[in-house]
Formats: structure tokens, C-alpha cells, sequence
């Protein structure tokens, strides 16, 4: 899953880069938002982490342009405004989320986790396809009941497909969710890691769509 972060400052940024990364998200950080509304233009992402005190362009801008472009991604306000009015004022213009600083990181992982499942249109926080199960919270998969060990590329790459059973993800769609500008993938990586979850899950179970892209059947 791949996140914009949208805060302008340096120590808290880089930690809550480092600590979403080490949950399994693909991040990329922005620290103004001007920039943030160009990456939205132009980029896919999955969720944005927003703050709304911002230089250049206020984050309650972006996350109105946002929904003015019909935009439907979730967007999570991550700010120290804890006013009631300012909660409600976010709300109302299109967050899907309110947290105010200062803020814990599993509980923030938790909501995105939490957003990303109702986008997909998921109500149970578990993934299942037949003998096979996915927990996004204890980043764990388990195959006839035994663990299956993956890198963190490997479950997140599973879990887009098992959150799009029965629908078809292009190359482009899965590369830009695993991958953020920092990582620039090898041309065969993301066959490679194709390739070791068939090897570690069974050959049946993603379908390749020779020049459409790859699924998981329902």
C-alpha cells in the first residue's frame, strides 16, 4: 500500500516515514502543499496523511481540491488543531479521518489500516481465500493453519490481490502501490516476487493475464 505523507516537520516526518515503513507501507513524504496537491494530480497512492498547518498551501486546500477532482482516496488529518470546530470543519470538507497531535503510531497504523478496509469495501479486518489467511494487523499469513513467512513486499503484494479478488491489477497498478519514489523496482522485480509467493502458496493461485496483469479468482 502506498501513502503520501504530508508534513512539514523534519522529526516528526521522519518518523512516522521510518515507522510506517516498518509496518509493511510503501511512503513517500511531502513537506509542503503545493507539492502534495501536484503528487495528487499526478500520482495514485492508496491513503494520505495530512497535516493541515502547511506551508505554501494549507492542508485544508489540498484536501479540498482533492474532493473537488472527485478524488475518493482516503485521506487521514493528522494535525495539532484539537479544536472541536477545526475537527468538524475537516470532517465536513472531506476527511475520513481526524487525529490530532501528538499521536501513537500503532494507533495510527491501526486507522489506516482501519480506512483502507472500508475503501476496499471490507468489513471483516481478516483476508481469507479458501485455506489461505491474511492479518494486515499481525502482518501474518497462514496457509492450512501453518505460517507462511514472506517479505514485507510478498504480503503486501498479497494483499492487494486478495483485496481485489476477481478483478484484474495491471503491472502499473501493483507497482506504483508497492513501490514509493525513493525505490525504483528492477524491470523483473515484481515477477520475481510473483514468482516466490506462487512457490510459497501454490502455482494456482494468482492468475497471470498475459499483457493485462495479474488476479487472485474469487
Amino acid at each position: 500500500m502506498r501513502i503520501l505523507l504530508v508534513e512539514d516537520d523534519p522529526q516528526l516526518g521522519d518518523g512516522l516515514t521510518v515507522g510506517l515503513r516498518q509496518g509493511g507501507f510503501a511512503v513517500d513524504w511531502l513537506r509542503d502543499g503545493n507539492d502534495a496537491d501536484l503528487a495528487l494530480q499526478s500520482e495514485i497512492f492508496d491513503l494520505v496523511v495530512l497535516d493541515l498547518g502547511l506551508p505554501k498551501l494549507s492542508g485544508m486546500e489540498v484536501l479540498k481540491r482533492a474532493r473537488s477532482r472527485g478524488q475518493s482516496l482516503p485521506i487521514l488529518v493528522l494535525t495539532a488543531r484539537d479544536a472541536t470546530g477545526d475537527k468538524v470543519a475537516g470532517l465536513d470538507a472531506g476527511a475520513d479521518d481526524y487525529l490530532v497531535k501528538p499521536i501513537d503510531l500503532d494507533e495510527l497504523s491501526a486507522r489506516v489500516r482501519a480506512l483502507t478496509r472500508r475503501s476496499a469495501g471490507r468489513a471483516a479486518p481478516l483476508l481469507s481465500h479458501g485455506q489461505l489467511a491474511l492479518d494486515p494487523a499481525a502482518h501474518l499469513v497462514t496457509l492450512d493453519g501453518q505460517v507462511v513467512e514472506l517479505s514485507g513486499r510478498e504480503f503486501s503484494l498479497l494483499q492487494m490481490l486478495l483485496e481485489s479478488a476477481g478483478r484484474v491489477l495491471t503491472r502499473t497498478q501493483l507497482e506504483q502501490s508497492l513501490y514509493g519514489w525513493r525505490d525504483e523496482p528492477d524491470s523483473n522485480a515484481l515477477e520475481v516476487h510473483i514468482h516466490h509467493l506462487r512457490k510459497k502458496l501454490g502455482s494456482d493461485l494468482i492468475r497471470t493475464l498475459r499483457g493485462v496483469g495479474y488476479t487472485i479468482a474469487k
